[in-house]
């Protein structure tokens, strides 16, 4: 087996930064899709959240049904082992979407944004040298450095937003969430557990659950004048940024380092960016071209950094 593959999950780095950089450049467009889900209903944040991810958790059942040969030749997994990886995940995935909804009606989406994705790059690096061993290095500092200034040219270089203290905390809790799943997933990948292909449909499960009473409150079945728009929208929520993106995502993380996936992943408002620009008709300042350039510049050199080493032996947690 090549050095830059990983034993668990069985592939390389390289490949797995390619599935972040998909799962990044897929969420993007779901931010695209809320907006027209919302311009043509009266569908509320907890239940599109519910709605993405119990479609998607259909969607991810479904992909993992033609599988006869796999089943014979994968190993026996403990299955004490792999529920509770479900239900830590996706606790861990619930708390990070309803405390980012929660914060954007707080305190708007550019400062819940900001918050939520500058923050998550910060919590995961402090947390991955204690749990992971992993250094961020001069040049993974510098990278981090870049994508947090990117993210705060994007959210605040446009027309002034109101700062909610409480909006702030319920973004900073949704990073928490974020970065508690980031680090688990690359801990569980490192460990030798039960591959990345399971964690996305037990996760789901879960947060689907913890999200049905939210979404009940809220109203379960969305009011349209265009049911056949909605239902698209929804379909293409569940299968494309979540059934696929988060596929690939867990499968990614579990081989990258932590702190190059967290940067990674901030390719998300970029692809966000430059749909609202193109499909939602907003204007392209000067602002969004170099918050953009300055995260696609940070998320570029970590990739590169981290494909390069590859081959390298990894440091042990301590």
């Amino acid at each position: 087996m090549p050095t830059s593959s990983h034993p668990a999950a069985g592939l390389s780095v390289r490949r797995g930064l390619l599935c972040l950089i998909v799962t990044g450049a897929a969420w993007g467009t779901a931010g695209a899709a809320a907006s027209l889900i919302y311009r043509s209903s009266d569908t509320g944040a907890f239940t599109l959240s519910f709605w993405r991810c119990a479609l998607g958790l259909v969607f991810l059942m479904a992909g993992r049904l033609p599988r006869p040969r796999a089943r014979r030749t994968a190993p026996v997994r403990p299955v004490r082992g792999g529920l509770v990886r479900a239900l830590v995940t996706g606790l861990a995935l619930a708390v990070f979407q309803t405390a980012y909804f929660a914060a954007v009606a707080s305190t708007g989406l550019a400062v819940a944004t900001v918050v939520t994705l500058g923050a998550g790059p910060v919590l995961i690096a402090l947390g991955a040298r204690p749990l992971l061993g992993e250094r961020l290095g001069a040049g993974g500092a510098t990278a981090v450095t870049g994508a947090l200034a990117g993210l705060a040219v994007l959210a605040f270089g446009g027309p002034a937003a109101s700062v909610r203290p409480a909006g702030v905390l319920l973004a900073l809790a949704s990073a928490a969430g974020y970065g508690a799943m980031t680090l688990l997933t690359r801990w569980w990948g490192r460990g030798g557990g039960a591959g990345a292909s399971g964690t996305p449909v037990g996760a789901f499960a879960v947060t689907s659950l913890c999200l049905l009473p939210f979404a009940v409150h809220e109203g379960l079945l969305p009011h349209t004048a265009h049911p056949v728009r909605l239902l698209w929208l929804l379909l293409y929520m569940a299968a494309v940024p979540t059934a696929l993106a988060y596929a690939l995502y867990f499968a990614g993380a579990a081989v990258v380092r932590s702190a190059t996936v967290s940067v990674i992943m901030l390719l998300e408002p970029v692809s966000a960016a430059v749909l609202a620009v193109v499909l939602l008709g907003e204007r392209l300042t000067a602002a969004t071209v170099a918050g953009t350039l300055l995260m696609l510049g940070a998320a570029t050199g970590l990739a590169v950094s981290e494909a390069r080493g590859a081959g390298r032996p990894e440091p042990v947690p301590v």
